[in-house]
């Protein structure tokens, strides 16, 4: 098998850290019994930010943890990439693929998604696509790849609410050993881009500045970080 390259998943991209809110059905899914599942494809839509990566690097990481091979291919940061990129993918167990709608319309591409499709749906492999709409509503070159990703098990994320944000955000800190009081999430609500994506990349920048100044996460504090920013 060609060596895929690696890309690095994040820590924090587990199941136990996602917060499903609205989005139970679709963390239900994922977490189920893969044979189970009529399609060799599930497909996650929604809004940036609704947590579409999060969720497929969790994937890959409970797959390792139960030693299935799996690959995570972020196409949004691989602007050059060719569809050569899927080269051995078929011999893995998941292929999840970030952002695929940056190269849907390509027959190149297209090809090599099908023939990863065709291959699954013989060895039971399976392929996680997200992207920011549904497979209908993408302009698909190749007709039998439109139809078997019509036919996908189509997941659609939603935004959570202020009070799922408050919460999935104590979480995040929590994880990484830190206590984000009500008062002091509430203020970066009020102050901060509202995509889970600027806030959780806040709260990391946050907990790196706390430890590093032997700070609590306070509204003071927030303060002066966003300050210094």
């Amino acid at each position: 098998m060609r060596q895929l390259p690696l890309f690095a998943l994040r820590s924090t991209s587990v199941l136990a850290s996602y917060l499903p809110g609205p989005n139970q059905l679709a963390v239900d899914t994922l977490q189920a019994d893969a044979a189970t599942l009529r399609s060799p494809v599930m497909w996650l839509y929604g809004a940036h930010g609704v947590g579409k990566t999060h969720l497929l690097q969790a994937i890959c990481a409970r797959a390792g943890e139960r030693a299935e091979a799996a690959a995570y291919l972020p196409l949004r940061e691989l602007p050059d990439a060719t569809a050569e990129l899927l080269s051995g993918c078929e011999e893995l167990r998941w292929v999840c693929i970030d952002d695929v709608d940056r190269v849907m319309g390509d027959l190149v591409w297209e090809r090599a998604f099908f023939r990863v499709y065709t291959e699954f749906e013989d060895r039971g492999g399976k392929l996680v696509f997200s992207a920011a709409t549904t497979p209908a509503a993408m302009p698909i070159a190749l007709p039998d790849l439109a139809s078997r990703l019509n036919a996908a098990v189509i997941l659609r994320l939603h935004e959570l609410s202020d009070e799922q944000r408050c919460a999935a955000l104590k979480i995040r800190a929590a994880r990484r050993g830190a206590e984000l009081p009500d008062d002091t999430v509430q203020y970066l609500l009020r102050r901060l881009p509202r995509d889970m994506n600027s806030l959780c990349a806040f709260i990391d920048a946050l907990d790196d500045a706390s430890l590093a100044a032997q700070r609590r996460l306070t509204i003071p504090f927030v303060r002066e970080v966003l300050k210094e920013g």
